[in-house]
């Protein structure tokens, strides 16, 4: 683990929280200057601890009314298997998450859907026809109890 201190931990809360407030209200939040709460963000930055900002939109307010969780066994775990599906999964933009696993399946993919017309669609044309998919198992979640995108710090 790379070595932060309870200043660093505050700054890095504080951006998760709202990674567009002002260096002087962060500074604030942090219990520093604005122009040192500025340059602890850089070192931050170079270390990689912070490695970006993006915004979080809302999937429902966009339309992705259903979100999957989708297992998927390839007919071979050889290197070159692994790359062409992992290289074909990156081109599918509903695919949130795809995540290399231990345990039956060997991926694990988070994909967000308009509707069950929007799923069968992604299932048939685009999931089921990736590079060699052997099994796939999808689990349809009801509802998000608890998401957050950002760590413990």
């Amino acid at each position: 683990m790379k070595s932060i201190d309870d200043i660093d931990c505050r700054v890095l809360r504080a951006l998760q929280d709202d990674s567009r407030c002002s260096m002087a209200e962060l500074g604030a939040a942090a219990g520093l200057s604005a122009s040192a709460c500025h340059r602890r963000v850089k070192i931050l930055e170079e270390r990689g601890i912070i490695e970006g900002y993006r915004a979080v939109l809302g999937a429902s307010a966009l339309g992705f009314e259903m979100m999957f969780f989708i297992e998927v066994s390839l007919s071979s775990q050889s290197e070159p298997s692994l790359d062409a599906f992992e290289a074909a999964v990156r081109d599918v933009p509903e695919v949130l998450e795809c995540h290399l696993m231990a345990g039956q399946a060997d991926y694990l993919l988070r994909i967000v859907c308009r509707d069950h017309e929007d799923f069968e669609r992604l299932h048939r044309r685009l999931l089921a026809r990736l590079p060699g998919v052997a099994r796939v198992q999808s689990n349809m979640s009801i509802r998000t109890v608890k998401a957050r995108t950002g760590l413990p710090v």
